[in-house]
């Protein structure tokens, strides 16, 4: 193609982008632009309810229960309750086989009915040994025996009465012994002794008990419409929880819900050592001492809590707040924005954003603080623009027609 041939299509090309160019600009083009930021970062001071709590974690538990146990040993007939059941006090709970307890007691009251015939005999002896120490006395004074015969027959006396008092003390102990056995055949039907609910259940039917060396446990009754939490508090915050204090708390279970429940009540007890023994832990109703074994001192807080819905139950973990001060609609700040001053409690340094835009220092004084806010006792009011932290200006990139 000749260059004549050229010259047209590179004439074209050049008005095709002059006018993509002028329909650009026509429209408008994005451009950078750069807005400067704000220097500070504020806050308006507000008002506000505070809170100084002390946080800790405890362990539900019911406030009344009962270890059930066997005080004899032998085969588990009948266990006619399970975990759930609800009973009243002496309602049955356990009944063990009563043969050996039974053989027992018609043995002791086999002996003792042989004692008591001894005792009959032995009486009628005495009538007898009685009759014949007379009739010598009466012949001695005739003299028609020998003083020696006199001295048998009252020897022979006075020894049937020895007899006689002899059976009726073994007469006395056998009876406490069959006194004793006879319970021990009570025992083999176990009752109710209390009302409640059975929390949990350590023996079925069928099961051999052996109550020789130390008593089995074979379930729990339970009271859950009261529950008492056993909390565990640090050592560097236990001094400031004292009975009667206001405190609260939420369950695992109903944390994660939009409005989670929240329980209120006081301190009950302090207790005045760390848990050590398996006596408490007993009494907290758990298989060991967990906080015993591990390296940090806590020490064990109580406080009790109605529970007539039964939405509590044994062992939940709660989540407790200890409302060691408190306040209600007061100016409040947060912490973060404070910088406490040397040598001046209560005292600290806040910059405030003047109408200039420029800060201004204050000194503040506060009261009741939580962990993130603090209440203003002076050097602030409502509605200022407490500055909270620096906020370099960074260049904020936008694009515009």
């Amino acid at each position: 193609m000749s260059r004549h041939g050229d010259k047209p299509l590179r004439r074209r090309g050049r008005l095709l982008a002059t006018a993509l160019l002028l329909a650009a600009a026509a429209a408008g083009v994005w451009a950078w632009r750069s807005e400067p930021e704000s220097a500070y970062l504020t806050q308006r001071v507000g008002r506000a309810d505070i809170e100084s709590t002390v946080t800790a974690i405890g362990t539900l538990q019911p406030r009344r229960f009962v270890d059930v146990g066997a005080q004899v040993s032998g085969l588990i007939q009948k266990l006619p309750v399970e975990p759930g059941s609800t009973v009243k006090k002496g309602d049955l709970l356990v009944e063990i086989d009563p043969s050996v307890q039974r053989a027992t007691v018609d043995a002791g009251r086999a002996a003792l009915a042989a004692l008591r015939a001894q005792l009959d005999d032995q009486r009628a002896q005495l009538v007898l040994a009685e009759r014949q120490f007379s009739r010598h006395k009466l012949l001695a004074a005739a003299g028609a025996s020998r003083l020696e015969e006199l001295q048998i027959a009252e020897a022979a006396f006075q020894s049937a009465g020895a007899k006689i008092a002899n059976l009726q003390a073994q007469i006395a102990q056998t009876q406490a012994t069959q006194r004793a056995e006879e319970a021990r055949l009570g025992f083999t039907r176990i009752y109710a002794p209390m009302d409640g609910t059975v929390v949990s259940v350590d023996a079925r039917a069928g099961q051999t008990l052996n109550a020789t060396y130390q008593t089995p446990n074979i379930l729990r009754i339970a009271d859950l419409t009261t529950m008492t939490v056993w909390t565990e508090v640090s050592e560097a915050d236990v001094g400031r929880v004292k009975a009667g204090m206001p405190v609260y708390f939420t369950t695992l279970g109903n944390a994660d819900s939009a409005h989670p429940r929240r329980w209120d009540a006081r301190v009950r007890q302090v207790l005045p050592a760390p848990p050590s023994s398996e006596s408490e832990a007993a009494a907290k109703g758990s298989a060991g001492g967990a906080a015993a074994a591990s390296k940090a001192v806590v020490y064990t807080v109580l406080f009790d809590i109605d529970n007539a819905d039964g939405e509590l139950m044994p062992k939940m973990t709660a989540q407790v707040g200890f409302v060691a001060a408190q306040a209600r609609d007061v100016l409040a700040v947060p912490l973060a924005a404070l910088q406490p001053v040397a040598d001046r409690r209560g005292v600290f340094a806040a910059r405030v954003l003047g109408a200039k835009g420029q800060p201004e220092p204050r000194e503040v004084r506060i009261g009741v603080r939580s962990r993130h806010l603090a209440e203003v006792t002076d050097g602030l009011r409502e509605g200022e623009a407490l500055i909270v932290s620096d906020n370099p200006p960074v260049a904020k990139r936008w694009l515009q027609w």
